[in-house]
């Protein structure tokens, strides 16, 4: 299992760290708290420089974020994959006016498959407080989770292999492709 973050890494397993992946510039913020700096340009890159070993069928995003007040009700991406046409194949989808959050991959038989988290425990990540956020992606399942709680887990269709050959991108809102005002 692989863990992807954009802050920091889990020891015990192989991991990606995609602040480093994109070259983030580390701030300050007023409270103390580290953070890394997004920018004004969209954060893209080859998918094969940020996932270089390739990218295992199953897999956890972890990531510590705060949503600023004009970011809150974006619909943004997280994180997306698209491959050499520009489809996406893997997203995740943080949606602040509808406080939801989506799971979209490729099936194995090329269908869309698109699930939507929408329990009243992910309000808390629209507060504009930090919290610890992670999505574990396993062969039949994909579970979230906020500050370390389990909050939903779906059952999914089989997902097609990761592509390499195409872009990753990271905050960037759904609408423009602009990246979000969103601390980490």
């Amino acid at each position: 299992m692989y863990i992807i973050t954009l802050t920091y890494f889990f020891f015990s397993f192989l991991g990606f760290d995609l602040a480093e992946k994109f070259v983030l510039r580390k701030g300050t913020s007023t409270d103390d708290r580290p953070f890394f700096r997004l920018g004004s340009k969209p954060l893209v890159k080859a998918t094969e420089l940020v996932f270089a070993s390739g990218l295992s069928h199953e897999y956890s995003l972890v990531t510590t974020f705060r949503l600023r007040k004009t970011t809150k009700k974006d619909r943004w991406f997280l994180w997306q994959l698209l491959d050499q046409a520009g489809e996406s194949k893997v997203s995740l989808i943080v949606d602040g006016a509808k406080k939801v959050v989506e799971f979209s991959a490729m099936g194995f038989l090329k269908n869309k498959l698109h699930y939507v988290f929408k329990s009243r425990d992910l309000h808390v990540l629209f507060d504009r407080q930090w919290h610890k956020f992670a999505v574990s992606i396993r062969s039949s399942s994909v579970a979230v989770y906020i500050d370390c709680k389990l909050i939903e887990t779906r059952l999914t269709g089989v997902r097609d292999a990761v592509d390499l050959d195409g872009r990753a991108l990271i905050t960037t809102r759904v609408e423009d492709g602009r990246p979000v005002d969103v601390s980490f």
